[in-house]
């Protein structure tokens, strides 16, 4: 068979840092500790040194320690429901982690098709070949043991489910099955190989997830609708920039939380992609924006329903 090209595993490729990864990275207002932990997580299995030289001034020679630390798994799991900031967070970290570690990172994004078309052994070839990309390019950057690297890569497999889906339903097509195992084989490579490589899985079904990836998972993040307040840190800025008082703003928090007429809240990108540019082209180009209006058109809006399995209910 024709040798896959980059196009046709990945989406794109991202290079960081960048400055508009870096705006939208810093935009992700709500869910800090996420960010934090996930950039730490991220920057120690791409680049050891880093922790190397913090044991080296902090606790030297506590060598079984940094073992442990650095034979965690290269995968990272975020989950939750659609619209909470986890796809966000897994495009834009790389950014952080190369700020931090002071290294080139590159982010590959998997593409949907890399499903394939259903034809067996497709979907194993495909991913197969983009994890092979991957410990390719990942080979190029490491450096001998101690060093930093020389950059790090960073596989994100978005809608995760659609291929690592539990291999315990008795209904999964054989092909699938051996699409999970490929992608099992990928991350025990990576990990055997030791390179400055990592994982990221973002998924709406985070039980659909087979549990031996799970297992492989370094950690697994749980994503979920922003409280009050979350959803005052998101809109706070922009409609203080508005001129709505903190007394409006409290309302607007309220009424964009759960309600009587809906027992769920709006997410982070039901604020941000959906309400902050309404109320703006609603104004747009001849009206200021108002706290009036923005109450109604609130009342409009439904917010993402949430993510449901075939067969679920309420």
């Amino acid at each position: 068979m024709d040798r896959l090209s980059l196009d046709d595993l990945f989406d794109r490729r991202l290079d960081f840092p960048d400055l508009s990864a870096s705006k939208r990275f810093s935009r992700l207002v709500g869910i800090d500790e996420a960010k934090t932990r996930v950039t730490k997580l991220m920057a120690v299995l791409i680049n050891p040194a880093g922790p190397r030289a913090w044991a080296s001034k902090h606790h030297k020679g506590a060598d079984t320690l940094l073992d442990y630390v650095e034979r965690r798994p290269p995968l990272v799991i975020l989950g939750g429901d659609v619209g909470t900031g986890k796809t966000e967070l897994a495009e834009t970290v790389g950014d952080a982690v190369a700020r931090q570690e002071h290294i080139p990172v590159t982010l590959y994004p998997m593409s949907l098709a890399t499903r394939g078309s259903g034809k067996v052994g497709e979907m194993t070839r495909l991913l197969s070949a983009a994890f092979d990309a991957t410990l390719d390019a990942a080979e190029k950057l490491k450096r001998p043991s101690g060093n930093r690297a020389g950059g790090g890569v960073i596989l994100l497999v978005d809608e995760a489910d659609a291929l690592t889906q539990s291999r315990e339903d008795g209904h999964m097509h054989h092909e699938d099955r051996a699409g999970v195992n490929a992608f099992i084989r990928g991350v025990d490579r990576l990990a055997e190989k030791r390179l400055p490589a990592a994982v990221i899985l973002c998924t709406n079904r985070l039980t659909a997830i087979d549990p031996a990836v799970q297992r492989r998972a370094a950690d697994i993040f749980e994503f979920e609708r922003p409280n009050d307040a979350q959803r005052r840190a998101v809109i706070e800025v922009p409609l203080e920039e508005a001129g709505f008082s903190s007394r409006e703003i409290d309302r607007v928090v309220e009424m964009t939380g759960p309600t009587k007429r809906r027992p769920i809240g709006f997410t982070f990108s039901d604020l941000t992609q959906r309400l902050l540019p309404i109320l703006v082209l609603d104004a747009y180009p001849d009206k200021p924006v108002t706290f009036d209006r923005a109450i109604e058109l609130i009342e409009r809006m439904n917010p993402t329903p949430p993510f449901r399995t075939a067969g679920s209910k309420g």
